[in-house]
């Protein structure tokens, strides 16, 4: 029995056994976990696979009594055979002489590694092989019109998932999108980086995810605002799942193969993998896919993002334009709550580290961008956390203000004032003929009150020209500030996907909304 580092060796000499045999059943295990090597071991119907396993047993009994190793950290790392020549009896010759018989024996080794996997409710989740791992790397080396979808799980995964996350999309050089939850994993103003995807992503993100031939989902659900209609959803692609829990996989969208495992783990085993070869894939990778880039600007010149500015009243996007132009140079954490101007805020607030965006993504929660805000804040007492809020949501939480102001928080409360519950009065005018309910908020507080009553700083814009130095006066005040910006009643969110629609039948504007208009089935959906 040797030890080396995280390596375990057990090697069961002089096996009377052919070597040839032995290597069929020392393949079958490796890069197993020891415990689940030993129970395939115990089914197998070969009966030399005893003195393997007695071989495995040994190396585990070993690693646990001497090294205090847990066996749910032990892998098969190497299990091969050697040969040993062993003196079976003594042949007698004439006159009184005799030669050694020598029959070859077999020698099995085996090597155990210590992996420390990351565990969800105490189980393991790591349960990805190399085979999966060399059968990714063969897709993307074959790919020409490829797409890497990315969600809130490498967010989860913590920072070195966006780390390893950010090599390997710039060694393979393929675009990129995410959901509303995994934006920050991959920088919000880099090249490859197609916008966010789903109901209201970009013209691109969506139209790539429809027509590419290989589509890598790391982290993500395949819910229904990414897909539109399921069984019209990315139809000609080949497609690789990684998620740390197995029940997400194949859930909704069949995958033709899918990794389990933690992302930083599968992730840097892929970067790894692709340095030892000798031929790395990124020369070659960008020549087979150079042709879907030009498809992919062709796609961004449509500028889906784009809208009509006023001179007049503020528009919610520009709004949003202006707060990330002056604070994109600081650590600026950014909470939201539930609506259009959640939405604003994914399309035109460009994220480029993790962690800087919390939002309850489709759970609805009107009123989680102040109190998370509150605790942003006490976490990180030396950053700008700013909560880009719409009036309704931000009512329904607006009493922890008072929080704010006795513990000294300088949270930045920016509020897109439409007098709407803007999401629900588009609905209401793309689904119902315009017949508004209950959407129009005839009753609102005067926030600038609101704030003096609390204690802390109010500001108020309504006019586009005064929007840059009022945002800077909110951003320089030491301490809380409630900011009303009143914005454009009436503007819309797009792009969207048409409830109904397949994900790449998008309503870019205002004159787009006619010609997809939402009819018959897709009402019933909504």
């Amino acid at each position: 029995m040797e030890k080396n580092n995280s390596f375990v060796k057990a090697i069961n000499k002089n096996v009377r056994t052919s070597p040839r045999k032995l290597a069929l059943v020392c393949n079958f295990i490796k890069g197993k976990k020891a415990d689940k090597a030993l129970r395939d071991l115990e089914f197998t119907r070969k009966k030399i696979a005893k003195e393997v396993s007695k071989t495995v047993k040994s190396a585990i009994s070993n690693a646990e009594n001497n090294y205090q190793y847990d066996i749910d950290n032990l892998f098969v790392k190497e299990a091969y055979v050697g040969k040993s020549l062993v003196m079976k009896r003594y042949r007698p010759r004439a006159k009184g002489r005799a030669s050694p018989i020598k029959k070859p024996f077999s020698r099995i080794t085996i090597i155990l590694e210590e992996k420390k996997e990351k565990k969800v409710n105490g189980k393991s989740h790591n349960r990805f092989t190399d085979n999966e791992i060399n059968e990714l790397i063969s897709l993307i080396s074959k790919a020409k019109k490829p797409v890497v979808y990315t969600g809130g799980g490498v967010i989860n995964s913590g920072p070195k998932a966006s780390e390893s996350l950010r090599e390997f999309v710039r060694s393979i050089g393929f675009p990129i999108t995410s959901t509303l939850q995994g934006l920050g994993a991959f920088p919000g103003d880099d090249n490859q980086f197609l916008g966010m995807l789903g109901m209201h992503g970009t013209y691109e993100a969506n139209n790539a995810m429809h027509d590419c031939d290989l589509l890598i989902n790391i982290g993500a659900r395949f819910d229904d605002r990414i897909t539109g209609k399921i069984d019209e959803f990315s139809p000609n692609s080949t497609k690789v799942h990684i998620d740390i829990d197995p029940s997400s996989i194949n859930k909704i969208i069949k995958v033709d193969l899918a990794i389990v495992g933690d992302v930083t783990s599968v992730i840097s085993k892929i970067n790894k993998t692709i340095a030892k070869r000798k031929n790395g894939h990124s020369k070659s990778n960008k020549s087979n896919i150079a042709k879907w880039w030009e498809q992919i600007e062709k796609w961004r010149e449509k500028d889906s993002l784009n809208f009509v500015n006023s001179d007049e009243s503020i528009k919610p996007q520009h709004a949003v334009q202006r707060l990330y132009e002056l604070t994109k140079n600081k650590d600026t954490y950014v909470t939201t709550e539930v609506g259009q101007h959640q939405m604003w805020a994914a399309q035109h607030y460009k994220f480029n580290k993790p962690n800087r965006w919390m939002t309850s993504g489709g759970l609805g929660t009107m009123g989680y961008g102040l109190p998370a805000a509150v605790g942003v804040q006490i976490a990180h007492p030396e950053k700008l956390v700013i909560d880009i809020a719409g009036e309704a949501s931000v009512l329904m939480t607006m009493q922890e203000m008072s929080t704010a102001v006795q513990y000294n928080l300088p949270i930045k409360i920016f509020i897109l004032n439409n007098q709407y519950m803007g999401m629900v009065r588009q609905w209401q005018e793309l689904l119902h003929e315009k017949n508004y309910s209950e959407s129009y908020s005839e009753a609102l507080p005067d926030f600038m009150k609101m704030a003096e009553a609390y204690g802390c700083k109010g500001i108020k814009a309504d006019n586009p020209d005064d929007l840059d130095d009022k945002i800077q006066e909110m951003i320089d005040y030491d301490g809380p500030v409630i900011f009303d910006c009143h914005v454009d009643p009436n503007e819309n969110c797009f792009p969207m996907i048409p409830s109904g629609k397949p994900h790449n039948q998008m309503i870019l504007g205002p004159n787009d909304q006619e010609e997809n208009k939402i009819k018959g089935k897709g009402k019933a959906l909504v």
